[in-house]
């Protein structure tokens, strides 16, 4: 195993916990932008129109594309710091 990937296994962790926590707060100001309320609701939460619920899944797309920027971010800053790319 090359030295950059053992380098950025502990990083690549840390950013995964820290883009988790991130996405989760980004989604939950995105859903009091669009809905005006506390918590997204679940898929089968029978008290909410279709609308409410398809929106809620925007929440993937959300998560998807700060877990990207989280880990791209430490994969470049792991090639600045060890000269290669941790692949």
């Amino acid at each position: 195993m090359k030295a950059s990937k053992l380098a950025y296994k502990p990083v690549g962790f840390a950013l995964g916990a820290a883009s988790g926590m991130i996405a989760g707060a980004a989604f939950k100001q995105a859903w009091k932008l669009i809905e005006g309320e506390g918590d997204a609701p679940d898929a089968l939460d029978q008290h909410r129109p279709w609308l409410q619920i398809l929106l809620a899944a925007v929440q993937g797309a959300i998560f998807s594309v700060v877990k990207a920027a989280v880990e791209r971010s430490g994969a470049q800053a792991t090639r600045h710091v060890t000269g290669t790319w941790p692949t």
